[in-house]
């Protein structure tokens, strides 16, 4: 079964909001900084640290 990456990440984003209780400026801080250096100039960077 192959689950679209947005869904996965949707549920597992609810599942950890609910659980865990992070204040909400938090998850869309990580959330918008995520968003901008996958973006940037040190996506290579991260990527390659990733892997």
């Amino acid at each position: 079964m192959q689950v679209p990456l947005w869904l996965a990440l949707i549920v597992v984003g609810s599942l950890g909001v609910k659980l865990i209780r992070p204040p909400w400026w938090l998850v869309a801080v990580l959330l918008l900084g995520g968003y901008l250096l996958a973006d940037s100039l040190l996506a290579p960077v991260l990527d390659t640290a990733v892997k």
